[in-house]
């Protein structure tokens, strides 16, 4: 499968203001009266790594500007002063602009080791934050936005007490319900009907009050797999099923893409899906980076003139671009080699 980076890559990198001076990544991206618009994952430290989300625009999707100076949302803006905003996503649905997003009450201290995943230590915070166990675990929300600037939370999508990140909601409603993918990472075991954390998908009819998720696809390479998968961009129509990129972790923390077909009216139907991952970190910048090496993370698509653009996150340090016709895609989701 030939997927193009940009030659510009990585097209948004750290720097410019005090929010964002150490790192940006995992952005959302939507097209809107034919401008770009992105939402980046943004860190002015390490220790702690409090997370916030600016606003970028772009005519070309290549080259970004930011439309503030200051961030569209803040932990302390969803009353969470010591918290971290993180890993956006970005759907609209009638006329309203919605944003999964994870949320972790307390932020940690990283310190990168270039091997994996950082080492961590939980900072001590005032006013009882950090005492209790939930503190540190990440929920999911939505918040809702009529201009991509000014955001107003909507609801948690999560149960606070598990750890649930990449929920990502589909860009319409299917049969009447919004739906969304979840990944919570304490539904392992044979109950759960997988061993290791998978994507699951859920239903509402108020984006507040969600049905009991249903197990949608687990890892199965253990080649590429073994670790955990999880959703990564918003579902993209095509006349051949609901296409969705997904990351699958191996035992060395390395970040791979695959992708799926999901049916159009039962998005819990998998028409198809690759068995082999379609893209893997072999540049330096994502091989390489201030933290996670080997790390390629795509949160946001979006498609202009049968192109999808893929923006993904790079070793959690910067942003990048690439992009495969639609429908070259779609085609080999159907017919892979063997």
């Amino acid at each position: 499968m030939k997927i193009t980076r940009h030659p510009n890559n990585p097209i948004v990198v750290p720097g410019g203001y005090e929010w964002r001076k150490v790192t940006v990544f995992n952005p959302a991206v939507i097209i809107d009266n034919d401008k770009f618009y992105m939402i980046e994952r943004t860190a002015g430290s390490l220790t702690p790594c409090k997370n916030f989300l600016g606003l970028l625009e772009s005519e070309d999707g290549v080259n970004f500007t930011h439309v503030k100076d200051e961030p569209v949302l803040t932990p302390d803006e969803l009353g969470f002063p010591y918290g971290s905003v993180q890993d956006p996503r970005v759907v609209k649905i009638d006329g309203t602009f919605y944003m999964n997003y994870a949320l972790r009450p307390c932020a940690m201290n990283y310190y990168p080791t270039n091997r994996g995943v950082p080492e961590r230590s939980f900072p001590t915070y005032p006013d009882g934050w950090g005492e209790q166990e939930v503190h540190w675990r990440t929920r999911s929300s939505i918040a809702k936005s009529t201009n991509l600037v000014n955001w107003e939370f909507v609801a948690d999508t999560t149960p606070l007490e598990i750890n649930d990140r990449d929920n990502i909601l589909f860009p319409e409603k299917i049969n009447g319900k919004f739906a969304m993918l979840r990944r919570p990472e304490e539904y392992v075991g044979a109950e759960y009907g997988t061993e290791k954390a998978a994507m699951w998908i859920t239903y509402s009819e108020d984006l507040i009050h969600w049905e009991e998720p249903k197990l949608l696809a687990k890892g199965e390479n253990p080649a590429w797999e073994s670790r955990k998968i999880g959703g990564s961009t918003p579902p993209v129509r095509t006349d051949k099923g609901w296409l969705v990129l997904y990351h699958g972790v191996d035992d060395e923390i390395v970040y791979r893409m695959g992708a799926l077909l999901l049916d159009l009216e039962n998005p819990e139907k998998v028409i198809a899906r690759t068995n082999n991952f379609i893209m893997e970190p072999e540049t330096y910048y994502e091989k390489f980076g201030y933290q996670i090496p080997n790390v390629i993370f795509p949160t946001g698509n979006v498609v202009k003139d049968g192109l999808l653009y893929i923006y993904y996150g790079v070793t959690d340090t910067a942003i990048a671009l690439a992009t495969v016709p639609l429908d070259e895609l779609v085609d080999y989701i159907l017919n892979e080699p063997q």
